[in-house]
């Protein structure tokens, strides 16, 4: 395994997807990639934006990438395992007319608002994957079957997330730092912080995925996104049934019935155009 250290700089920063951009990397099945990230609207302190910022090409996420993984082929499944996520010193969220600014208190885990309340802090990055199949320009704001704009608060460290990959070489780009997130995220921010540092294991295997899964620390969780919130719920459970016929060796129908008993649907976000819904299941759930 390599681990490859890449600079937070104009080249190696994106504000949308396409498979049209040249890779800044590319790496070998197994290799690690270790970046700092700007927060999602691209500043580097509160009241500074990075420059050069290009106001069209660079409307999305902050984004490090795009990665080219060697050998990774349509069809197969991208593996990425987070390793670490460290927070910056600062973060904000919005809320309609409010703009309420955070700072990071690293010795008690917990963020900081400009009143004196205080959050737990579980940092993630938002944005993970690649762009669609499609060539041309894709907004880095809505989630989709190839990953992007997730925002799951349980892809922690040690947790491990598997993308469908679209197209030959993977493309793979991430970002969108957040100190803390509650399922939903209804004003549309979390605590959108810049990331002193990231690390991610990328991977490859032959698993065939209808939209993404993850493993996290004592559950299984399959996503479905859709602008109907509904229909994303019928994705996550399709997903969730193949990953039980999988995982359990049973057939459909009856994994459907326990599904309906042991696995918990809830909403990741509500606000990016397009919804997201994990559907969830527990390991001690089924003995």
């Amino acid at each position: 395994m390599t681990l490859h250290e890449i600079p937070l700089e104009r080249r190696t920063l994106h504000g949308h997807f396409s498979r049209d951009l040249e890779p800044i990397l590319s790496v070998e099945p197994g290799d690690a990639i270790a970046f700092a990230t700007l927060n999602a609207g691209w500043h580097i302190t509160d009241d500074e934006r990075f420059d050069p910022w290009d106001a069209e090409l660079d409307a999305g996420h902050a984004l490090i990438g795009p990665v080219e993984v060697r050998g990774a082929r349509a069809g197969q499944a991208l593996v990425v395992r987070i390793d670490e996520v460290r927070p910056g010193s600062w973060g904000v969220t919005f809320g309609h007319e409010i703009k309420l600014l955070w700072k990071y208190d690293g010795s008690a885990a917990e963020w900081v608002d400009e009143k004196g309340r205080r959050v737990a802090a579980a940092p993630f990055l938002g944005v993970l994957g690649m762009p669609p199949a499609e060539p041309g320009r894709h907004s880095t704001i809505p989630p989709r079957s190839s990953g992007g704009n997730i925002d799951c608060k349980e892809l922690l460290p040690g947790s491990t997330l598997y993308l469908p990959i679209p197209f030959d070489g993977a493309w793979f780009s991430a970002g969108d730092g957040h100190g803390a997130q509650a399922d939903g995220e209804v004003s549309g921010t979390a605590i959108e912080c810049p990331l002193d540092r990231a690390q991610l294991t990328l991977d490859v295997v032959e698993l065939e995925l209808r939209s993404p899964i993850a493993r996290v620390p004592g559950a299984w969780i399959a996503f479905g996104f859709d602008e109907d919130l509904d229909l994303a719920a019928e994705q996550a459970m399709a997903t969730m049934l193949d990953l039980m016929e999988r995982e359990l060796r049973i057939e459909r129908s009856y994994a459907l019935a326990l599904a309906s008993i042991v696995v918990d649907l809830r909403v990741t976000q509500i606000v990016n155009g397009v919804k997201g819904v994990p559907a969830v299941l527990r390991d001690d759930a089924i003995r």
